[in-house]
């Protein structure tokens, strides 16, 4: 089976880049063809999330197993695409580089039959540029206090009148050792 994906760069310009990849690849054959279609050097780190239907972050699948033993850990390249996605588990996230958080919407729309005359993957249309620098993303989770605190200059949702050299009025021993 081929699957044809719609990959998303998450920024307020439209980027994306359709591309056909074969069902049995892996997560890392679908990374390297984000990687080389969006112009990136892979030199830095990335995993994928399955998302649900709203975009919503789900299990991690990592390029590398930095877990040390902990946790087991799914892997880019022992997981295939047909074993994570189908009619209806169809929207992956992948953010490259940890620093910097360049944010993807993979979506695949369609699966079809390869033709035989094609060398798979294929990246089949591009639309528009890559920014210089990724795209500022927002960070702060639905009903953060910071939210609803407007007399805030800060945003942080601290008390700034809060003095924090006034000791006296703890109730605690000061020689509590």
């Amino acid at each position: 089976m081929l699957y044809r994906f719609r990959v998303i760069l998450d920024a307020e310009e439209d980027v994306f880049r359709d591309l056909e990849i074969l069902a049995d690849n892996t997560l890392e054959d679908l990374h390297n063809v984000i990687l080389q279609s969006f112009g990136f050097d892979g030199t830095e780190m990335a995993s994928f999330y399955i998302s649900d239907d709203k975009w919503n972050q789900g299990e991690e699948i990592s390029q590398f197993d930095m877990s040390e033993g902990m946790d087991s850990v799914r892997l880019m390249n022992e997981t295939t695409l047909d074993s994570i996605l189908s009619e209806d588990q169809t929207k992956l996230i992948y953010v490259y580089d940890f620093f910097s958080m360049w944010t993807f919407l993979v979506e695949l729309a369609e699966i079809t039959e390869p033709d035989p005359a094609m060398d798979y993957p294929n990246l089949m249309f591009v639309h528009g540029q890559v920014p210089s620098s990724p795209p500022e993303k927002d960070f702060q989770a639905e009903g953060d206090p910071s939210d609803e605190d407007e007399d805030d200059d800060f945003g942080n949702g601290y008390d700034d009148d809060f003095d924090i050299n006034g000791y006296d009025d703890f109730p605690f021993d000061e020689n509590w050792n």
